[in-house]
């Protein structure tokens, strides 16, 4: 049985480039966005519960963020880990909403967060990389077993090299659009 599947190393490739696409979404723009609090845990009911799981996140406004906690007894417990995550945010208190200004990113900040987005691309970039070589790797296997000629190896490699340049392409233009808009908010 041949040890090659292209089909799941394409596959592979675009869970990088996805993965990529979910790192990038958290990373904070300016503009209120709900996913920027997906990676929040808060400790309820005595374990550690994404924030989605006690509450709704919504965008009321371009600059503010509203977290509808859905049992009182939790509120406390959601400003804290808001609070502990360190996205810079300062919850506001009201009632069982909490209000989260989105605060004016400065300069420097910006900066910091384009490197951020930069090294989230490298390392989608090293995943890319390294399903082309477990596919090259099984190529060279497929062709030592003799289940492929040294001609469909080598055509078969090429094919693997097109798909690697493509989602790197693919994850550089998706980090680059995450630059500009970190820079440009």
């Amino acid at each position: 049985m041949a040890k090659f599947d292209k089909s799941d190393i394409e596959r592979r490739m675009t869970g990088a480039v996805e993965s990529l696409k979910g790192d990038l979404s958290g990373l904070r723009t300016g503009r209120a966005n709900t996913s920027l609090l997906d990676p929040v845990t808060v400790e309820v009911y005595g374990s550690m519960m994404p924030l989605n799981q006690v509450a709704t996140v919504s965008a009321p406004e371009p600059r503010m963020l509203s977290v509808q906690v859905w049992d009182k007894a939790n509120v406390t417990a959601v400003e804290k880990g808001i609070a502990h995550a360190n996205l810079g945010l300062n919850p506001m208190q009201d009632g069982q909403t909490l209000r989260l200004p989105m605060p004016d990113l400065t300069e420097e900040r910006r900066k910091e967060l384009a490197k951020l987005a930069g090294k989230y691309a490298e390392n989608a970039k090293i995943a890319i990389r390294n399903v082309r070589r477990d596919g090259m790797e099984a190529l060279k296997e497929d062709e030592k077993k003799k289940e492929i000629s040294e001609d469909d190896r080598k055509r078969l490699e090429d094919e693997v090299q097109k798909l690697t340049d493509k989602y790197v392409a693919e994850a550089d233009e998706v980090a680059a659009a995450k630059e500009k808009e970190i820079l440009t908010q």
